[in-house]
């Protein structure tokens, strides 16, 4: 993830080519802009100002508790009043219209984020879409966007889920086969003609139907590293608290505009991870870009739906599997303290009412899932307790927050990012592993998947060769699907982003 501002045109457009090229890649542009504009050619540069300032960019979305609601999401760089989705199941007549009064922004955003949530959906069904402003006068071409509702819960049919953390930018200002000057880091760049992780996802976008990105989402925050690294030749080695601003919001724009193909046609939902607390990873923001102000802005999860709290804990139904999002970084309750809760300077968090309400939530939530509609419970979280990858010597406090109530509660699968990694686990509880193992565990299956890519590379593994029941790669850059197969069987596939071949495999068996 090198953090940049907006690069020269020349690089711009390398950027956007290699998006539609899956087998190449730009190189870093090493200077850094603020004023970049579209090309005015109708087609929109990752990252820059368009010419029409009510365009619609970075459309995501994502589902409600259910198939009934999904929230569709854009970017544009000026307020709407009213933000209005018109969709329907036939491409030629979209005759139902959703509204909403939903177009925020903060301080030192160059943006305003939209939201519209649609109701009364139809489960399992292909709708058309489009969203204000689109393809008005000035504006690059956008085609009419699509997208299919949840399943049932309930219905058995199988389905598959993208699931990663630790996604950073792609291309000039990002991840690339180049690294700046001073950079030391090990596993940094992609190899030549490799694809990078966007770009798998989105020739794999048919294999899955929707995104689990569990933290880390884009590494906005690398905008400082990568300046003191020398990744720029025109800014300085300690740029101003303005710069770290403003170079924040570029990088972040760039990456939601990245993101866009996969975006606009399978939900994403997300968890938040150490990199959305602030805009530098420490303690030199400008004020509003701390306290998980992008993420809050930029997303519009089911919290509210589920009876959790905005995009911090939330869950959703689809098909037989039953998919919780957890808060590792705030909120623990019992006293615990989050790893970056009240930080020096950043506050970040609490975001519940009380001490113990995400913990309180977790369990009311667990409890009121019927495993005979949604044999499958999943849990997604960014950081791990089982890694080796400097492992801990004493459990940490995340772990002493959720893995008793994972157990109590018959969680199968928990999956995390932080750790730049792929690493698979046998399952087990409290570091003792399950004699069954993936044939009808009575413990959950930890699952990290940190290795989609970023700016710092990847972790290299120290407690490998000592580790049982477990399965790891630390050298190459990549996701995961999980395939619901039926009530009793998930299959996990890893894939190297690089080529999207399958690269570790195995199946859970479990008697719901």
């Amino acid at each position: 993830m090198r953090a940049p501002l907006l690069r020269h045109t020349c690089a711009a457009l390398l950027l956007a080519l290699t998006l539609t090229d899956p087998l190449t890649f730009a190189q870093p542009s090493l200077t850094v802009t603020s004023s970049t504009k579209d090309l005015g050619n109708g087609v929109h540069v990752p990252g820059a100002i368009p010419s029409n300032l009510f365009e619609p960019l970075q459309h995501h979305l994502a589902f409600g508790k259910d198939y009934r609601t999904l929230y569709i999401s854009w970017a544009s760089f000026s307020f709407i009043r009213t933000p209005e989705v018109h969709f329907g199941t036939d491409p030629n007549n979209l005759n139902l219209t959703g509204t909403s009064r939903d177009s925020s922004t903060y301080p030192t955003s160059r943006t305003y984020n939209n939201h519209v949530k649609l109701m009364d959906l139809k489960p399992n069904t292909k709708y058309w879409y489009t969203v204000s402003y689109t393809n008005a006068a000035y504006a690059a071409y956008r085609p009419k966007y699509t997208f299919k509702t949840a399943l049932q819960a309930g219905d058995m049919t199988p389905f598959s889920a993208a699931a990663f953390g630790d996604l950073g930018l792609m291309g000039p200002d990002g991840l690339s086969t180049r690294v700046g000057p001073l950079d030391t880091a090990t596993n940094t760049v992609l190899g030549a003609n490799e694809t990078n992780t966007i770009q798998s996802l989105l020739q794999s976008a048919d294999s899955y139907g929707f995104i689990a990105h569990f933290g880390d989402i884009g590494y906005a925050d690398y905008y400082l590293r990568a300046a003191t690294e020398g990744y720029f030749d025109n800014t300085p080695f300690l740029p101003t608290t303005k710069m770290i601003g403003v170079g924040h919001e570029s990088l972040k724009e760039q990456f939601f505009d990245q993101m866009q193909p996969v975006t606009a046609s399978r939900p994403w939902m997300v968890s938040l991870g150490n990199h959305e607390a602030n805009c530098d990873n420490d303690a030199n923001c400008p004020v509003g870009q701390t306290n998980f102000t992008f993420y809050i802005n930029q997303f519009r999860m089911p919290g509210p739906d589920s009876g959790g709290v905005g995009n911090f804990w939330y869950s959703y139904n689809y098909g037989m599997a039953h998919f919780i999002s957890l808060d590792t970084e705030t909120d623990l309750g019992h006293g615990l303290a989050g790893p970056i809760q009240n930080k020096t300077n950043n506050h970040n968090g609490p975001f519940g009412v009380t001490m113990d309400a995400q913990i309180d939530w977790l369990v009311s939530n667990l409890k009121r899932v019927d495993r005979s509609r949604t044999p499958w419970v999943v849990v997604f979280l960014h950081r791990p307790w089982y890694t080796a990858v400097s492992p801990p010597s004493t459990p940490p406090a995340w772990q002493t927050a959720f893995e008793g109530i994972f157990q109590q509660y018959g969680v199968d699968i928990y999956m995390t990012g932080h750790v730049n990694t792929y690493e698979r686990w046998s399952p087990r509880f409290n570091g003792t592993i399950d004699p069954k193992g993936y044939d009808n565990p009575s413990s959950p299956w930890p699952i990290t998947v940190g290795a989609a890519g970023h700016f710092d590379g990847l972790d290299s593994f120290t407690n490998a060769s000592t580790s049982k029941g477990w399965f790891g790669i630390d050298s190459i850059y990549g996701w995961s699907r999980l395939s619901f197969l039926d009530r009793q069987h998930v299959r996990l596939d890893y894939f190297s982003s690089g080529n999207s071949s399958i690269i570790d495999s195995q199946t859970l068996f479990k008697m719901h």
